[in-house]
């Protein structure tokens, strides 16, 4: 059987911790990854996998090895990106991860108008994936909408992310509307639970200072706490790549125009590899002139 597959089977099973789920992600039977791991300790002559029927784990063997195999398809994907910077078709597969709000809003259709360009590329988007498993996921690049980037990974800066102060219609007939950021506390806020912040934060001259509130609604995800604050739930601060349209359209309606929310930097994260493959520099070139400039799209 053919080596390389048999280690990128091992690979993914050790990740997922079973062979049904790694025959999913690999598009293969249960019975074929299962040869295919045979295959593999037959070649290396010994036990890669302790298998029962609750749980399978690494063998001291596997735990020794995994690395090693890790590295072999790092060299061959290195190998190759180096042979394709000498044909004319940049082909294969880039795995993209980036948060569904922005994936929905923004990210999804300048993938596809990408591949309209470059059609011999397939797109993998993993949506609400965390750098923290970059690695393991094998992404080859992450969209991060953050002031603070892990140092050991290369960033390159798409787009500046601005955000609204905003509320429903029928909130403001209810509630009526905060006078200055101190009365925001008198109101009923909708805020991002993840994250080491948890109040709204401003800009003031050089500084960013930060406005306790109450929060009444918190959620991880920012589609679900634009949903909240659309049905009248409270006051929400979202971005202007997710809501522009639903406030030119009357939806939302702006608060405290005056005040200069955060303004956080978009990102294209990837690792640090020896060979840049060109398939991902196509797509980072492609994205810093889709989305970069002076003004970001959404925001002329």
């Amino acid at each position: 059987m053919d080596r390389l597959t048999a280690v990128e089977v091992f690979i993914e099973i050790a990740e997922v911790g079973s062979l049904t789920k790694a025959a999913e992600k690999l598009g293969m039977s249960t019975a074929m990854v299962s040869r295919y791991l045979s295959s593999m300790e037959e070649w290396f002559g010994t036990r890669l996998l302790h298998r029962t029927t609750r749980k399978i784990s690494l063998t001291e063997a596997g735990f020794a090895t995994l690395p090693q195999c890790k590295e072999i398809l790092f060299s061959v994907e290195n190998a190759r990106n180096i042979a394709q910077e000498h044909s004319n078709t940049p082909s294969g597969v880039l795995r993209v991860a980036a948060s569904g709000t922005f994936s929905d809003a923004q990210l999804g259709m300048a993938l596809v108008d990408f591949q309209h360009l470059y059609p011999n590329i397939d797109i993998v988007l993993h949506v609400g994936h965390h750098l923290d498993s970059l690695v393991d996921d094998r992404i080859d690049l992450a969209i991060r909408i953050t002031n603070t980037l892990d140092e050991s990974l290369i960033a390159r800066p798409l787009a500046k992310c601005y955000s609204v102060l905003c509320a429903a219609p029928k909130y403001i007939r209810k509630h009526g509307v905060p006078r200055n950021l101190e009365d925001l506390r008198n109101h009923y806020c909708i805020t991002n639970s993840s994250g080491f912040h948890r109040n709204y934060r401003f800009i003031r001259g050089k500084d960013v200072i930060e406005i306790p509130i109450n929060p009444h609604f918190q959620s991880n995800e920012t589609n679900a706490i634009c949903r909240a604050v659309l049905s009248g739930a409270g006051i929400g601060m979202l971005p202007t790549f997710y809501i522009n349209e639903r406030i030119t359209n009357g939806d939302l309606v702006p608060l405290l125009p005056h005040e200069q929310p955060e303004v956080l930097g978009i990102h294209a994260v990837y690792l640090s590899r020896q060979y840049q493959p060109l398939k991902l520099r196509l797509l980072v070139d492609f994205l810093v002139s889709r989305f970069g400039g002076d003004i970001a799209p959404w925001d002329k």
